[in-house]
């Protein structure tokens, strides 16, 4: 048997590598292992014939308090979006954009409102909804919970602000068009896109791990990538771990921060529920539409949830002279390609007929469900050597991913 580490950590992504970050910090002899060829999980980029293509449209909110204690933010060179939205409907272009953060668009937002998408008894339904999130944010998420469908018909929020503007836009950042949400993870999300300006990496949502996994490497942890983990066995004074055509590890504790999809295999844990989406990418040649502002169909008449020409943001993303367009639907949805191009057609013009598909991305454990009551951290210790991390064990974003990997590493130094 080889020396025995003080810990071995399964999975490079957020929670992995946060976690791999601070044992190592701390003294401890770790060892990283994932089964991929690059860090990151979900967390991916591609380039492909010049372009930049995420694992699936992704942001990065820098209002994240777990984001900005792991790295520097300004590392990852973000491009924020417009704080706002762009709504189709009635075959006519509406815009909804934060006042304070986008004067120049008032105009257009105040005739976006008198169009009848944001009626008055809506707006004032709206504000009931948000005010405990926006006011006191802790006691919001420690309250008592529903789903965000009994949420939005206790404040009598159900006119055209939420069918045709807030459902489409949470349907792609929850993966839940039912409302079956928690509705107190759904109000403190909308508080932090309200408060926050979400955007991607000029490099990829790939530059978060990269950097990540920089860190962690210069506190001292080794990081193996292509290790594929196929058993943990536990023993009274380690923990073996086996790896696919590789020698055996030992070690005094191990930290599975797996996916929710993948935990079962390596735990006694069950599967969690998990939500799929699907993003299409598309390339321009030359001209596309100008707006940077997200994009969603009022009328939903299709399975596109959001559309969002990317590169006029991150001008990085596309090759010079042309443009990157994504389009986001829920998986098991049955889109096909004709269904998404005429869908594009009606939300940017007619010019969508003639772009590029580049690529469609299935992704069907997107996201871990967050069904009400909104859960209180899963014990990180699972027993004596063996802890667990990831966001399936907290909220499913890139803050709960981090701050899960926080917890497993305080669980491993306790």
């Amino acid at each position: 048997m080889a020396a025995l580490h003080d810990v071995v950590v399964i999975g490079a992504g957020l929670a992995g590598l946060r976690c791999a970050t601070l044992l190592a910090r701390e003294g401890r002899d770790v060892v990283l292992l994932d089964a991929a060829d690059e860090v990151g999980g979900r967390q991916r980029t591609d380039r492909v014939d010049g372009f930049l293509l995420d694992r699936g449209f992704q942001v990065v909110n820098p209002r994240y308090d777990a984001l900005a204690r792991a790295i520097d933010p300004g590392d990852l060179d973000l491009r924020a979006f417009p704080v706002g939205v762009r709504v189709v409907r009635g075959g006519r272009s509406h815009v909804l954009a934060h006042p304070l953060r986008h004067p120049e668009l008032l105009p257009a937002t105040v005739a976006g409102a008198l169009s009848g998408l944001a009626p008055m008894r809506d707006l004032a339904a709206a504000a009931r909804w948000l005010r405990p999130a926006l006011m006191d944010p802790s006691s919001a998420a420690a309250g008592s919970d529903e789903t965000l469908h009994e949420a939005w018909e206790r404040t009598g929020l159900t006119g055209p602000l939420r069918r045709s503007v807030l459902e489409p836009f949470l349907t792609g950042v929850l993966a839940d068009d039912g409302g079956a949400t928690s509705a107190n993870y759904a109000t403190l999300l909308a508080r932090l896109f309200a408060l926050g300006r979400p955007g991607v990496p000029a490099a990829g949502v790939a530059a978060l791990p990269r950097r990540l996994a920089e860190l962690a490497r210069e506190a001292g942890a080794q990081v193996r990538l292509s290790h594929a983990v196929t058993g943990v066995d536990e023993r009274d004074d380690r923990v073996e771990v086996a790896v696919s055509d590789a020698e055996t590890i030992a070690a005094r504790d191990v930290v599975v921060a797996v996916g929710g999809e993948a935990v079962s295999r390596l735990t006694d844990l069950p599967t969690p529920p998990m939500r799929g989406l699907q993003t299409w990418w598309f390339g321009t040649d030359g001209g596309a539409p100008a707006s940077a502002l997200l994009t969603v169909d009022g009328d939903r008449s299709g399975p596109i949830v959001n559309s969002v020409v990317i590169s006029r943001t991150a001008p990085a993303y596309a090759p010079p002279g042309r443009h990157l367009v994504s389009a986001s639907c829920l998986l098991g949805s049955d889109a096909d390609e004709q269904d998404v191009r005429r869908q594009l057609e009606r939300m940017w013009g007619g010019e969508a007929r003639g772009w590029e598909l580049l690529r469609r991305d299935d992704i069907p454990h997107a996201l871990p469900a967050l069904h009400p009551p909104m859960r209180h951290p899963s014990p990180a210790r699972l027993s004596e050597r063996v802890v667990v991390a990831g966001d399936h064990r907290e909220t499913p974003s890139i803050a709960g991913a981090l701050v899960s990997g926080e917890r497993a590493a305080r669980a491993v130094l306790r």
